[in-house]
């Protein structure tokens, strides 16, 4: 790369897999990086500060578990986890608007008025 230009910012691309409102493990996804590199098995994870951003890793020798693949820098980990939690967010969000719609029609069918939400 030229050293007079800069990079352009990842674009990532967010793909929530599976939603698990119980436990600790709320969602898996997986993420393409500039649609040039796929990251999968990311886990979206409740700890005792809230939602974080677990990704692939091993059991090595010692116990510890060591990640796979990550961001190299803490602005770009940040920028990552800023882009799978809201996904994750917006995941959750459209969930709840199509079971609050379907909740509506099957009332409407039944001739029950329908409540406005907040």
């Amino acid at each position: 790369m030229p050293k007079n230009t800069t990079p352009a910012a990842p674009k990532y691309d967010v793909k929530i897999h599976s939603i698990r409102p119980q436990g600790s493990c709320k969602a898996t996804a997986s993420v393409n990086v500039y649609g040039d590199f796929a990251v999968r098995g990311i886990k979206i994870m409740e700890g005792s500060k809230g939602l974080f951003i677990s990704m692939p890793s091993y059991k090595a020798g010692n116990g510890e578990y060591k990640d796979i693949c990550f961001p190299c820098t803490k602005e770009a980990k940040a920028e990552f986890d800023k882009a799978v939690l809201g996904a994750y967010q917006q995941t959750l969000t459209q969930g709840q608007t199509a079971a609050q719609k379907q909740e509506s029609s099957a009332q409407q069918e039944q001739g029950q008025p329908v409540m406005g939400g907040m």
